[in-house]
C-alpha cells in the first residue's frame, strides 16, 4: 500500500486545488503584516501640540480664539522668556481668568514678555491641531508618557507570544482551519474594540489580544499551505512571505488615504472577517486528520483533491493512515526527547530569537532617509522583495542550509562593516546596512520553511509556533537593546548583531538538510533525517512500513 506521501503525488501534489487555497490563505500576511507594523501610523507623532494653561478653554470659547490664536498665547511667551522650552511639556505656571482681556490674557500677571517666567510641567492638559490623527494624540502619549506608546507595540508582541503557545497548541489539538476560523473571527473583533477602545487600559487589553489571535491565523495558515503540498512544492512556503512584503507595501498607501488611526485599525482588521468564508472552501489538513485516526475524512479529502485537479484515486483505498505511533496532546517535552528533535528545536529558537532581533534592530537603526514617512516606509518594505526571489532561485537547487547560513554570515558582516565605516560616506553605510537588512529577511523566511520541515505531522504546528515564539521575544527586547547599546557607543548594537549572526550561522549547518524529503510524520522518520542523504545527497528510502497505507 502507498505512503500518504504517494496518495498526494497521485492526487496531484501543487495543482489546481491547492493553489486556490494557497492563494486563499496567502492573503492572511496582507492583514497580519498590517497588523504587525501598524505602531508606525496608529503611533506617529502630532505635528503641532501645546500644554494648555489652566482657564484657556474658557477664554478662548469666549473669546472665539482659533486653536493657533490660543498657541500664540500660550507657547509665544515661552519662546521669548526661555528659547529652550518648546511649550509641549511645560507651560507657564499661572491661571488664566475665564473672563480676563481677550487681546492680552497675560496682562495681569505683569510683562512676561521677557526674562525669567515661572513654569511647571504640563499634566494631561495638551491640546493637538489634529486630535485623532494618532494613539498618542488619543491618550495623550507625549513627554512623560511618551514610554507608553513603546510599551502598546511591547503588549502586541506578547500578544504574538502567547498566540504561539495557546493557539499552536490548540490547533495541534482541535485542528487547523477550526483555529484558522476564530483566529480570524478574534482578530476581526479585537481590531474593532480596539479602534473604539474609551482608554488606554482598553486599548492595550485589546490589542494584546488581537495579537494573540493575529498569530494564531498567520501560523495556523502556513502549516495548512506546507501540509497539503508535495515535498517538492514546499517552497510556496517562502513565496507566501511575499504576500507578507506585500501587506507591508501596502499599509503606507492606507495610512495616506485615511487621516485617522481608527480608520486606519478597521481598515487592517476588518477583511480578517471575510476569511471566514473560507469554511467553504478551505478543507482540514488532511495530514492532521491522519495523525487523529480520522482516516476516513483524510480520504474524502483527498479524493475531492484529486478531483479539483483532474486526477483519480484507485478506489481501492480505503482507508489512509500513518504509523500506528500513538497521537497524543503535544507538549515542550516531545520537542525535546530525542536527540535529533533537541538539537533541531535548541538551534531553531535561537534562530528565530536572531532573525528577529537584528532584523527589527536594523529596522530602527538605519530607518530611511528623507522626511516622507509613507515614502520611507514604503522604500524600506520594497527591500526585503528580492529576499524571497533569491530564495526561491537557490533553495531547491542548492538546499536550505548553505543559504540559511549564507544569509546569516553575510548580514553578521555586513553589521560589523557597517559599525566601522565611517560618518563622512553615509552612502556607503546606508548600501552596507541594506545588505545586511536584506540578508537577515533572507534569514528570517528560510527559518520559516525549515522550521515546519524538521517537525512531524503530530507536533508541526506547536513545533513552529514554540520556536517562533522566540521571534516575539526577540522583537520585545531589540528596542531596550539597541537604544541601550546605541548610549554607550552608537554602534555597538552592530557589533552585538554581528556575533549573534555569525553564531547563528555555524549552528544552523547543524540541522538536517531537508531538500526533496517527504515531511515527517513521526518522531522516527525526524531521527532518521540525515539517513536520507547519502554520499551524494540522493534521498535515501526509510520508512518503516508502519508509514504506509
Amino acid at each position: 500500500m502507498p505512503s500518504f506521501d504517494e496518495v498526494l503525488k497521485e492526487a496531484g501534489e501543487f495543482g489546481r486545488f491547492q493553489k486556490r487555497v494557497f492563494f486563499l490563505l496567502s492573503q492572511t500576511g496582507i492583514t497580519f503584516s498590517s497588523l504587525f507594523a501598524s505602531v508606525v501610523f496608529l503611533g506617529r507623532a502630532p505635528d503641532n501640540f501645546w500644554c494648555r494653561i489652566p482657564g484657556a478653554a474658557e477664554l478662548s470659547d469666549r473669546c472665539g480664539w482659533t486653536l493657533e490664536e490660543e498657541r500664540n498665547f500660550t507657547v509665544l511667551p515661552l519662546h521669548l522668556g526661555n528659547g529652550s522650552v518648546s511649550g509641549e511639556c511645560e507651560r507657564l505656571d499661572v491661571t488664566w481668568d475665564p473672563s480676563g482681556s481677550c487681546s492680552s490674557p497675560r496682562s495681569r500677571h505683569g510683562n512676561d514678555s521677557t526674562g525669567s517666567l515661572p513654569l511647571t510641567p504640563c499634566r494631561g492638559t495638551w491640546v493637538y491641531e489634529q486630535p485623532h490623527s494618532s494613539i498618542v494624540s488619543e491618550y495623550d502619549l507625549v513627554c512623560g508618557n511618551a514610554w507608553m506608546l513603546d510599551l502598546s507595540q511591547a503588549i502586541l508582541n506578547l500578544g504574538f507570544l502567547a498566540g504561539a503557545f495557546i493557539l499552536g497548541y490548540a490547533a495541534d489539538r482541535y485542528g487547523r482551519i477550526l483555529i484558522y476560523l476564530l483566529s480570524c473571527l478574534g482578530v476581526g473583533i479585537c481590531g474593532i474594540i480596539v479602534a473604539f477602545s474609551p482608554n488606554f487600559t482598553v486599548f492595550l487589553i485589546f490589542r494584546f489580544l488581537q495579537g494573540m489571535f493575529g498569530k494564531g491565523t498567520w501560523m495556523t495558515c502556513y502549516v495548512i499551505v506546507t501540509e497539503i503540498v508535495g515535498s517538492d512544492q514546499r517552497i510556496v512556503g517562502i513565496v507566501i512571505q511575499i504576500f507578507f512584503t506585500l501587506g507591508i507595501l501596502i499599509l503606507p498607501g492606507i495610512a495616506y488615504l485615511i487621516p485617522t488611526w481608527q480608520g486606519i485599525q478597521l481598515a487592517i482588521s476588518l477583511p480578517n472577517f471575510l476569511f471566514l468564508l473560507y469554511y467553504w472552501v478551505v478543507p482540514e489538513s488532511p495530514r492532521w486528520l491522519l495523525t487523529r485516526k480520522k482516516g476516513e475524512k483524510a480520504l474524502k479529502i483527498m479524493r475531492n483533491i484529486a478531483k479539483h485537479n483532474g486526477k483519480f484515486l484507485s478506489p481501492h483505498y480505503s482507508e489512509i493512515t500513518i504509523s500506528n505511533e500513538e497521537v497524543s496532546n503535544p507538549s515542550f517535552l516531545d520537542l525535546v526527547r530525542t536527540p535529533q528533535m533537541r538539537r533541531n528545536t535548541l538551534i531553531l529558537m535561537y534562530a528565530w530569537f536572531t532573525s528577529a532581533l537584528i532584523y527589527q534592530g536594523l529596522v530602527m537603526r538605519l530607518g530611511i532617509i528623507g522626511g516622507n514617512l509613507y515614502l520611507d516606509f514604503f522604500i524600506s518594505a520594497a527591500v526585503e522583495l528580492p529576499a524571497a526571489f533569491l530564495i526561491i532561485v537557490t533553495i531547491d537547487r542548492i538546499g536550505r542550509r548553505l543559504p540559511f547560513a549564507t544569509s546569516n554570515i553575510v548580514a553578521s558582516v555586513a553589521c560589523l562593516i557597517t559599525a566601522f565605516l565611517p560618518e563622512d560616506i553615509p552612502w556607503l553605510k546606508t548600501t552596507v546596512a541594506t545588505l545586511g537588512r536584506l540578508s537577515i529577511t533572507i534569514a528570517f523566511e528560510v527559518v520559516y520553511l525549515v522550521n515546519s520541515e524538521l517537525y512531524p505531522t503530530t507536533l508541526r504546528n506547536f513545533g513552529v509556533s514554540l520556536c517562533s515564539s522566540l521571534c516575539d521575544l526577540g522583537g520585545i527586547i531589540a528596542p531596550f537593546l539597541l537604544f541601550r547599546l546605541a548610549a554607550i557607543w552608537l554602534e555597538l548594537p552592530l557589533i552585538i548583531f554581528s556575533i549573534l549572526a555569525a553564531v547563528c550561522g555555524l549552528l544552523v549547518m547543524l540541522l538536517p538538510e531537508t531538500k526533496g524529503i517527504s515531511l515527517p510524520e513521526t518522531l522516527e522518520d525526524v531521527e532518521q533525517l540525515p539517513s536520507h542523504f547519502g554520499k551524494c545527497g540522493k534521498k535515501q528510502k526509510h520508512r518503516d512500513t508502519n508509514s504506509y497505507i
